[in-house]
């Protein structure tokens, strides 16, 4: 088990999600807000509307944030499963 640097606050999370398959970004945000005391990254759902209910704009912006490839090209429902499959 390595030290991924002070980015990666809960190494043992990070390795275990990259181990099966998330990607280094995914991997990271879950095992920082595993580490914080104020996140619960384990409780399901939130209070953001389903993505159905959002915008392509407002789409597109999220994936902005999460650096997603290719997001000027994909259409509404494509920004739907780059985001859920991030």
């Amino acid at each position: 088990m390595g030290d991924h640097g002070p980015q990666i606050k809960d190494d043992d999370t990070y390795e275990a999600l990259r181990d099966d398959g998330a990607s280094k970004a995914k991997a990271a945000r879950i095992a920082n807000a595993q580490a914080s005391d104020t996140q619960n990254p384990a409780s399901k759902g939130g209070s953001a509307p389903p993505y159905e209910e959002w915008t392509k704009s407002e789409l597109y912006d999220r994936a902005k944030e999460l650096d997603i490839q290719g997001r000027s090209d994909m259409s509404k429902a494509d920004l739907i499963d780059a985001l859920r499959n991030q």
